[in-house]
């Protein structure tokens, strides 16, 4: 299991604690080894996919250990203990955390300051201490990928209680903006061309047309029969049409999805899920709200300081 960032912030002081200076990614590795990450643990990413767990949370440790002037950076990347932190170990605490930091002077100005301060971040921090197991970073992407999973299920509800026609008004914007189709009038020409509600037809995988797209979508409250991925596999057979795209606003058996990487035409199977998640990244039915940009400290800029 992961240890949350304040469970880390003793052992991390400990490793240091012979007074030589440890590169992070040395310290980090020894976290895991303390610990017994597995090797899934070790590359456990964040919603973001964009760091390690791990990694996160050494690095927030490092950061409040830093506020509390316990350790120091003295080159990029590089860590090393200082007077008061061989002085706070020799002391053998049995626990370092915020609770434990907010009794020594520098962290305790440090954190008053940052709560003092009205710009909506004290909430923030109070939330990261009471919830020992997640950093900031942890609470900014959880909180992302809840609010998309709203967003999404209350797409996929408002898809369902349209018109027939509305939705394949709606294929036909997603695959235009995905790049496929052209111009919407020449996707209008080729696709709606059931009366069932679904759609069934012909798209240009690219502007210039060099290849064509099979494309058929349903509106579908229970999970899509297999004989109906079947037909249309056969449908592409009969036309000779190498690639094709299923939509439905449910979901497909895995007996389908085994079907499909089976066969020779390439056939992509996108259920109400990936549904919305491609409208929500190509901005279809969607609009922005609100943006926030997470800045870092530009270490480059200060490397000849």
């Amino acid at each position: 299991m992961i240890p949350d960032f304040q469970t880390i912030m003793l052992p991390l002081l400990q490793i240091l604690s012979d007074g030589n200076e440890y590169l992070l990614r040395d310290v980090i590795n020894k976290i895991c080894d303390q610990f017994h990450l597995t090797e899934e643990e070790k590359i456990e990413l964040l919603p973001s996919g964009n760091q390690p767990i791990i990694d996160n949370r050494v690095g927030w440790a490092r950061t409040y250990l830093k506020k509390a002037q316990l350790l120091e950076n003295p080159r990029r990347g590089v860590l090393r203990i200082n007077q008061a932190g061989r002085e706070l170990l020799e002391s053998k605490p049995s626990r370092i955390d915020v609770k434990f930091l907010k009794t020594l002077p520098g962290f305790k100005e440090w954190h008053e300051s940052s709560s003092s301060k009205d710009d909506g971040i004290t909430p923030v921090i109070e939330k990261v201490e009471n919830e020992t197991g997640k950093t900031p970073e942890e609470l900014l992407e959880y909180s992302f990928v809840s609010i998309k999973e709203q967003l999404a299920s209350e797409l996929l509800e408002k898809i369902k209680s349209c018109p027939f026609s509305f939705f394949e008004v709606l294929v036909i914007d997603l695959l235009i903006k995905m790049g496929y189709g052209g111009s919407k009038r020449e996707a209008g020409q080729v696709m709606g061309k059931s009366g069932d509600g679904g759609i069934d037809g012909l798209i240009k995988e690219d502007k210039l047309g060099l290849d064509t797209i099979y494309v058929q979508a349903k509106r579908w409250e229970n999970t899509v029969p297999i004989h109906h991925v079947r037909d249309f596999a056969g449908s592409l057979l009969s036309k000779k049409a190498k690639k094709g795209i299923f939509i439905t606003t449910s979901n497909y058996p895995a007996s389908a999805k085994e079907f499909v990487s089976s066969i020779e035409p390439k056939v992509a199977l996108i259920d109400g899920k990936e549904l919305t998640e491609l409208m929500i990244e190509y901005n279809i039915g969607v609009a922005s709200k609100k943006m926030y940009e997470v800045k870092r400290l530009d270490t480059d800029y200060f490397e000849e300081v």
